[in-house]
C-alpha cells in the first residue's frame, strides 16, 4: 500500500468513527414537519420522492394539492399505480394569476384544508404531503395558525411535507426540517418551455 493511499485509510477510519458516534447519538424517532420551499425548482419533485420511497416500504400515504389544477401530471400517473396505498385530492384550480378571482381561490383553498384536517387525523398514514400550502399561507387564504395547530396535533408518527414558495416564519419555526431551494439557473430563462417529464 502507498504512503497516499495509507493516509487515505487512516483519514476515512477517522472520519467514520466521528461519524458512527453522531449517528449513534441519534435516538428519537418521530414524525417530522419537512418544508421545501425557496425560488428554486424541485420542491414538489422533492416530496414526490418522499412518496415513492414511503410507498417503497408499503406505507400509506396522501397527498393534497392546494393550487395547482386538475392538469394531468406524470407523478400522479406514475403514483396512482399504488393505489391501494395512495391518495391524491387535486382540490386547486390553477394559480392565482390563471383565476384571478381571490374569493375562488380562498374557498378552494378552505375545502383543500377541510380535507387536510381530515388525513391529519388519520392513524394508518405514514406520510401527508401538502403541496403548495405555503403559496396559500403566503395569500392569507388560510390563517397559518390554523394551519399548523392541525399539524402539531396529528399522530405522533406520521411524517408532513408542505411545499411552495415564500414559507411563512411560522411555518420555518415549526418544522423539523427546511429545505430552500435556490435558483442558480433556469431554462426558461433561455426560452425553454415546460416539458413534460421535467415540469409535469
Amino acid at each position: 500500500m502507498s504512503e497516499e493511499d495509507a493516509r487515505h485509510r487512516e483519514k476515512m477510519a477517522k472520519r467514520k468513527a466521528v461519524q458512527d458516534a453522531e449517528v449513534a447519538g441519534k435516538t428519537i424517532e418521530k414524525g417530522l414537519l419537512i418544508v421545501n420551499t425557496g425560488k428554486g425548482k424541485g420542491k414538489s419533485t422533492a416530496a414526490f420522492g418522499l412518496v415513492l420511497r414511503m410507498l417503497g416500504y408499503g406505507r400509506r400515504v396522501a397527498v393534497v394539492q392546494f393550487i395547482k389544477g386538475a392538469w394531468a401530471s406524470g407523478e400522479r400517473a406514475a403514483l396512482e399505480r399504488f393505489d391501494d396505498l395512495i391518495e391524491f385530492h387535486t382540490m386547486g384550480e390553477g394559480f392565482t394569476w390563471e383565476t384571478q378571482d381571490r374569493a375562488r381561490d380562498v374557498e378552494s383553498c378552505r375545502r383543500a384544508w377541510a380535507v387536510s384536517v381530515g388525513l391529519l387525523a388519520r392513524e394508518d398514514l405514514a406520510l401527508v404531503v401538502f403541496d403548495e400550502l405555503n403559496i396559500a399561507l403566503r395569500y392569507d387564504y388560510l390563517e397559518v395558525n390554523e394551519v399548523l395547530a392541525a399539524i402539531a396535533a396529528r399522530p405522533e408518527g406520521m411524517h408532513v411535507v408542505v411545499t411552495g414558495r415564500n414559507a411563512k416564519p411560522e411555518m420555518v419555526a415549526a418544522a423539523d426540517l427546511v429545505t430552500e431551494m435556490a435558483v442558480v439557473k433556469h431554462h426558461f430563462a433561455a426560452g425553454v418551455k415546460a416539458q413534460q417529464g421535467i415540469e409535469f
